[in-house]
């Protein structure tokens, strides 16, 4: 991709708008997965799942799997901060607070993202840019308010969920500004993928066994096919297509599916779970559109172009 395209071309906005659809869904899925099974088990098989079939798109595609030490090494703490502190994370925090919380605190994402490519690519951060942010986070300020009126729990799992949650943006943020390094910009994004989902995976398990012991099997469809949508469509080919958005665009611009990401959870939710729009939460979701379209219509940073 040229480094010189931004949300004008379709083979950006396109699967810019395909994965934001897709995260917004993966909340009210993850809270399905929230039963027998320990959230850290569910994250170590969603990440087996993933790799297996990052590596088989990368076999298609004829990619090769070495990636040499510097690769895998790159890939390693990809794997820790993206697949294992971020994800576990998020898990964690919805046994504390609501998914919709969790997905409005996620939204913070763009903040980190602007921030460490501008410190260590020099990424630049234009003055609509920070306007739209501005007006973006005010709307996702009054549908944080709005979510925490709604919580029914005490207020110490409030903050520890809360507290998770942005454990888990920093992982992930890092994770995605270091698309713009040389090292993971030269090597194809379906192998360093599939290597660090496998990693993570790993971790995952031993961090799993360590804290809720073997491995627990639910036999539960509906687990099962959840899974299965969070393993290859909300990880594999979401994180494929996320990933080259970064490396074309920049991480900041990127991440500003994580703004329209809360207000599609909520859609879900009013969908599948009753979920019933306060004027506070209406006012909130026109201010984080309205801060999209202003930050979005500045002109694109440039970035490195991507290994394929």
């Amino acid at each position: 991709m040229s480094d010189t395209k931004g949300f004008s071309d379709p083979k950006i906005l396109l699967p810019f708008l395909l994965i934001t659809l897709i995260w917004g869904s993966t909340w009210i899925v993850i809270k399905d997965q929230l039963g027998s099974v320990p959230p850290v088990w569910s994250v170590s098989y969603r990440f087996i799942i993933a790799g297996a079939v990052m590596f088989l798109l990368a076999r298609i595609a004829g990619a090769r799997f070495g990636i040499g030490r510097e690769g895998h090494a790159l890939a390693a703490v990809m794997a820790v901060l993206q697949f294992a502190i971020n994800y576990n994370g998020v898990y964690a925090a919805e046994q504390y607070i609501t998914s919709g919380l969790v997905a409005v605190v996620f939204a913070l994402l763009i903040v980190p993202n602007a921030l460490f490519s501008r410190m260590f690519f020099g990424q630049p951060i234009t003055a609509r840019f920070v306007l739209g942010s501005a007006v973006a986070l005010g709307g996702v300020a009054l549908l944080f308010v709005q979510e925490m009126r709604m919580a029914e729990v005490p207020v110490g799992a409030v903050l520890t969920g809360i507290g998770l949650t942005v454990a888990a943006v920093l992982g992930a943020s890092v994770s995605n500004v270091m698309q713009l390094s040389n090292g993971v910009r030269s090597r194809p994004i379906s192998v360093m993928l599939g290597w660090a989902m496998l990693y993570g995976a790993a971790i995952d398990a031993v961090f799993a066994w360590f804290v809720a012991g073997p491995p627990v099997i639910e036999a539960r469809l509906g687990y099962w096919l959840g899974l299965i949508y969070l393993s290859v469509i909300a990880s594999s080919l979401a994180f494929f297509l996320y990933y080259r958005i970064i490396r074309a665009i920049g991480p900041a611009r990127a991440a500003y599916s994580s703004v329209l990401i809360p207000i599609i959870a909520m859609g879900f939710s009013t969908l599948f779970e009753g979920y019933r729009w306060a004027p506070l939460a209406a006012a909130g979701g026109v201010l984080a559109l309205a801060g999209l379209v202003i930050a979005l219509r500045s002109g694109p940073p440039r970035a490195p172009s991507p290994a394929d």
